[in-house]
């Protein structure tokens, strides 16, 4: 390869979107199916970060407002609340499911049907505060999916 192919070949890597540089590895992401007139659900995946990172935000055309949400149990009651940001930290996976960590899509514009694909983009943040997204597209699943064995499924009403 000669000077000017190499020097090329630089350029258009410094050029990559910002994408490339968060190395976010997304892993089966699915939406839960909805009913008519439902108007909030759940997405869900397995998410490995390269480096210490975090997600800030997730925005998908189908819904109104999209939000990182926890779950958690308090004096035996389910709690569910929305989150400024979820750490990935380097290497480790940190998996989105029914009971836990999800993102909520809410205000949504269609039914969510089994077999569908929600586009869906993940802003993640780095330590020295550089954002990057990260596009997937999730499977609808059915309404059935169940939630892991020992963990409640939510409702989730606005």
């Amino acid at each position: 390869m000669n000077r000017f192919a190499i020097a090329c070949a630089i350029l258009v890597a410094a050029s990559l979107p910002l994408s490339a540089y968060a190395q976010v590895t997304v892993k089966d992401p699915w939406v839960r199916a909805t009913v008519s007139q439902q108007k909030a659900t759940g997405a869900f995946m397995q998410l490995t970060s390269a480096q210490d990172t975090r997600l800030v935000e997730v925005k998908s055309p189908v819904a109104g407002v999209v939000e990182v949400h926890e779950m958690s149990m308090e004096k035996d009651v389910m709690k569910m609340r929305a989150i400024p940001g979820l750490d990935l930290p380097a290497g480790k996976t940190v998996e989105l499911k029914p009971g836990g960590y999800h993102v909520m899509l809410m205000d949504l514009k269609q039914q969510m049907k089994d077999g569908d694909t929600v586009p869906l983009t993940l802003v993640v943040e780095s330590k020295d505060k550089k954002r990057s997204t990260v596009e997937i597209k999730a499977t609808v699943k059915p309404l059935t999916t169940a939630a892991p064995a020992g963990k409640p499924d939510h409702q989730h009403k606005h």
